[in-house]
């Protein structure tokens, strides 16, 4: 590059020599096609870094044809999902519950701080960091809306720092991008602190991180993979999965149309509306009609599996058709439509009243296999299934079904009475029992179907503990919050703090917060792990259902699978 310049101040006059090498790094610009993006000092108040690679300038191998734009009209008005919209006074109780459960947020973010900064997620045994997600510190982003709910301003302005000069092409594992957990902790986190403190920088990220994700969908046919392989996506190789869980495809669109909403860009929500389109063909088709297997086809557009659950590989897609609705301001038909028949399905085949020793008018959610028509009833109980609850209570506010609340209900009580059952106070992740033959009436007690057991750490009811561990989960809170703020009965308060003295006493650490391998003994052993989400849900709901019901508003802003808020339309 020197002798370049030498041999033109050799030949040109000097005065020229500055044009002459301005011309040339734009022409050498030009040239790159444009992957490389010029850096900008500052957005709002932070110095702003753009990704090293503009996905938005990359090649399109797979054009869209026929663009689909968001609907367009004025917002219906649905419903009201809260009984109140503010507390007439904030109760003692309640504030010292609330700052309870603040403190053990700053417990845990001082550490992640002080040991894991720049990580992905922080190790509170060994006092580590690893990058489980990569590596654009997962734990940071997903924390943002948080520290916003939580009035921790000086942190939250910190993360943001940080989050401004995030390079989303470069990872940390192989430029291998799993696209539903970067899209409901990265780009939801984004765009909920946006939405909340309206900082124009995160709004940058979170069009850079859409755009990276994008070029998931340069397929042939439109549809996505699981994993976006940077690589072959650059080349046009990307092409969608044969064999992909109705989850990783159905819990896309809140955040990729929330994306589009705030850009005016149709792209993202042209994207997720291909696989909308994809579920609402085939839902009346499968072996359970209302319901889509656990993995589907995308690449020939097919749906052989024949197992069934609102558990793991199918939860979020349930709960995204429930809450796109008002996200879009009511003006798709198609969601409410898909939810209601998934949801009564989901009623009549998976939901179950399990045996219990006192009868309890309790529900939880299993599985279902079909084979040849038949359908075989498997009574799981699954910690991942325990937001059904909440998805229920604020399904049947919405679309005025009364009998939803009810199931909802049930469904959370189901998850408590679960948490009660065991030594920690504290549910498994995975556990089977007996199920009654109805949903309604009685169900008397009986041990000849449980199998003969000398564990006294197997509770009653219980056929066995197929996986004893917690993971700091949030669904079971998730969902008594959401019956909380639906009927604002003190009951569920002051069950979520019982479900809160059990956690804290059996997952806190001298660093922070740690999950539990064992909760059928009580301050048992602890993993070195605390999932982003610890922070991201757990907390953000333990808090929010003792903070005042004007606090994120369910009429006015709807969760992501992630505990992320957006702004819901203004009617």
């Amino acid at each position: 590059m020197a002798s370049i310049f030498n041999q033109i101040q050799g030949r040109v006059p000097r005065r020229y020599v500055a044009l002459v090498a301005f011309f040339f790094f734009v022409a050498l610009f030009l040239w790159s096609g444009f992957d490389v993006v010029p850096r900008s000092p500052t957005v709002g108040r932070f110095k702003y870094v753009p990704s090293s690679y503009n996905w938005a300038k990359a090649k399109v191998y797979h054009p869209v044809k026929d663009m689909k734009m968001l609907p367009q009209g004025t917002p219906v008005t649905f419903p009201k999902v809260q009984l109140k919209n503010h507390s007439e006074n904030q109760d003692a109780t309640s504030s010292t519950r609330k700052q309870a459960v603040k403190n053990a947020f700053i417990k845990s973010w001082e550490a992640y701080k002080s040991h894991a900064w720049g990580k992905d997620q922080l190790q509170p045994l060994s006092g580590g960091g690893k990058d489980t997600f990569s590596g654009w510190m997962a734990q940071v982003v997903d924390a943002l809306d948080t520290l916003w709910i939580m009035d921790l301003k000086e942190d939250f302005y910190l993360a943001v720092k940080e989050v401004a000069v995030i390079d989303w092409a470069t990872t940390h594992d192989n430029n291998v991008i799993n696209l539903f957990e970067v899209t409901i902790r990265y780009l939801g986190g984004l765009l909920a602190a946006y939405d909340l403190s309206q900082e124009p920088v995160l709004r940058a990220k979170a069009i850079e991180l859409g755009d990276a994700l994008y070029a998931t969908f340069d397929t042939p046919n439109r549809l996505p993979s699981h994993w976006l392989d940077y690589s072959k996506a650059k080349k046009g190789e990307q092409t969608a999965d044969d064999s992909m869980s109705g989850a990783a495809g159905g819990t896309l669109c809140m955040e990729f149309t929330r994306l589009s909403q705030i850009t005016g860009d149709p792209k993202y929500y042209d994207a997720t509306e291909r696989i909308k389109q994809f579920y609402y063909r085939f839902q009346n088709e499968t072996s359970l009609p209302g319901l889509w297997p656990v993995t589907m086809n995308f690449r020939d557009e097919q749906l052989i599996e024949t197992r069934y659950t609102i558990g793991a590989g199918a939860d979020s897609m349930y709960e995204y058709l429930v809450k796109m609705p008002v996200l879009l301001g009511g003006l798709d038909p198609q969601y409410p439509e898909m939810a209601i028949k998934a949801l009564d399905t989901a009623r009549d085949y998976l939901l179950y009243r399990p045996m219990t020793p006192k009868d309890e008018n309790i529900l939880m959610a299993g599985n279902a296999l079909v084979d040849h028509g038949n359908v075989e009833r498997i009574y799981e109980m699954q910690h991942l299934t325990c937001f059904a609850g909440g998805m229920y209570a604020m399904a049947g506010k919405l679309f005025k079904r009364d009998d939803y609340v009810d199931l909802g209900s049930r469904l959370s009580s189901g998850c408590v009475w679960a948490y009660d059952s065991f030594a920690s106070g504290i549910m498994p992740e995975a556990a089977d029992l007996v199920g009654c033959k109805k949903l309604d009436g009685p169900c008397p007690y009986d041990e000849t179907f449980l199998p003969l057991s000398n564990d006294p750490r197997l509770p009653p009811g219980f056929v066995n503990v197929k996986a004893k561990h917690y993971l700091l989960r949030p669904e079971a809170i998730e969902s008594v919050f959401y019956m909380y703020r639906i009927t604002g009965d003190q009951v569920w308060r002051d069950t979520a703090w019982r479900l809160w003295e059990n956690i804290v006493r059996e997952t806190e650490v001298d660093l922070a917060f740690a999950i539990v391998e064992d909760v059928t003994v009580s301050k048992g052993t602890n993993g070195d792990v605390m999932e982003t989400f610890w922070l991201a849900e757990t907390l953000k709901y333990f808090y929010l259902i003792f903070d005042d019901e004007g606090a994120i508003d369910l009429d006015e802003w709807v969760f992501n699978t992630e505990a992320h808020p957006f702004k819901r339309p203004v009617v």
